[in-house]
């Protein structure tokens, strides 16, 4: 039996489940979401890369710009300081004119490849300093980790499938590298710019490619490392059922529920006897389900108007018996046969409703 209870102990304690809404709301909070890294690297390149297909003459003519000041105006006048502030800042303001373009393609692909990838979220969470980071026992375990082999596969792979595209596409124009000797300046430059974009845009595509594969992992390992023990979602229901606020909005919810189903069943009633300003109890009686009349809605001040009202819109008779109600609102429960003291005043209140509608 005590090998048995430990047993039992362990197997509850064995991360199995799959996390709860409430574990993966948390880990969010905490910065902890399945992305991949690569995917980020390889949008970068690719829209950097892009941008340079179809804005190249731009860049160019920035390029173009700076060589003509730099070997043709500034060759031509003596230097002094304030030339060669003018001559800096004039460069700087070239040098950002040609970057920022980059850099500001380069931000915006690596914001939406977050937000593809994790939605909205921001943390700083992962910004505090954590002392188990520095732990060299825990880093030499990180060192030699299953993870830290995958990492590795994936790293070869990376190289070996990047590598072998863009030497697929180096190859295919290998005619036009190895004639560049014999080409002018301009000719060169075109074709190694060609060439490079050319490169760029397949490693980056193959990237991408070996991305997608990359955030399937990282998915299926943050779904194993936020997995939840049998114990771990008891102790979690407990937490959340103490919560007095969650406890009070999960009772009102099921008395909101409760009065739509009630007053959803007044329009079958046989009978509403009321108290004119208090109470109201609706009574149905079947002889073929039951051997009394059930309670199948009641209501006091404000909710017993609103039956009234349901009643009166369906034509549902209503009966005053100002004792009978007070008395049946405090004995009889909703989905309950009237207690029997009751019979005989409510065998005569259906009597009088039955007269009315011709039944009898």
């Amino acid at each position: 039996m005590k090998y048995l209870s430990l047993d039992l102990q362990f197997f509850a304690g064995e991360k199995t489940e799959k996390a709860t809404p409430k574990k993966r709301q948390e880990s969010r909070k905490k910065g902890q979401t399945a992305k991949s890294q690569d995917v980020n690297t390889a949008f970068v390149l690719l829209a950097v890369f892009l941008f340079l297909l179809f804005g190249g003459s731009f860049i160019g003519k920035i390029i173009f710009q700076l060589f003509h000041h730099t070997f043709e105006d500034y060759m031509l006048i003596s230097l002094s300081a304030s030339t060669v502030e003018a001559i800096a800042i004039e460069v700087f303001q070239q040098m950002m004119l040609l970057l920022a373009p980059v850099m500001l393609i380069a931000m915006i692909s690596a914001i939406v490849s977050n937000y593809l990838q994790i939605g909205f979220l921001f943390s700083t969470e992962p910004l505090k300093p954590k002392l188990e980071k520095i732990d060299p026992i825990k880093g030499f375990k990180r060192i030699f980790s299953m993870r830290a082999i995958v990492e590795l596969i994936k790293s070869i792979l990376k190289i070996s499938f990047v590598g072998t595209i863009t030497f697929i596409v180096l190859w295919v124009r290998i005619e036009e590298v190895l004639s560049l000797s014999f080409k002018s300046p301009a000719a060169s430059g075109k074709t190694i710019i060609s060439l490079t974009i050319q490169m760029g845009i397949a490693a980056s595509l193959s990237l991408l490619f070996l991305a997608v594969f990359d955030y399937l992992y990282q998915k299926y390992d943050f779904e194993k490392n936020i997995r939840m023990s049998k114990q771990d979602i008891k102790d979690e229901f407990k937490n959340t059922e103490g919560d007095p606020l969650i406890k009070s909005k999960i009772k009102q919810r099921q008395r909101e529920m409760a009065q739509r189903r009630m007053m959803q069943e007044v329009p079958q009633a046989d009978v509403i006897i009321t108290n004119p300003t208090h109470f109201a109890i609706a009574l149905k009686y079947d002889e073929e389900k039951s051997e009394a009349p059930i309670v199948i809605a009641k209501g006091v001040d404000f909710l017993a108007q609103k039956i009234k009202l349901i009643a009166k819109e369906h034509d549902v008779t209503m009966v005053e018996n100002r004792p009978l109600a007070r008395a049946l609102y405090d004995t009889a429960d909703i989905g309950e046969s009237i207690p029997e003291e009751f019979f005989k005043a409510v065998a005569e209140v259906l009597a009088y409703v039955y007269r009315l509608k011709n039944k009898i």
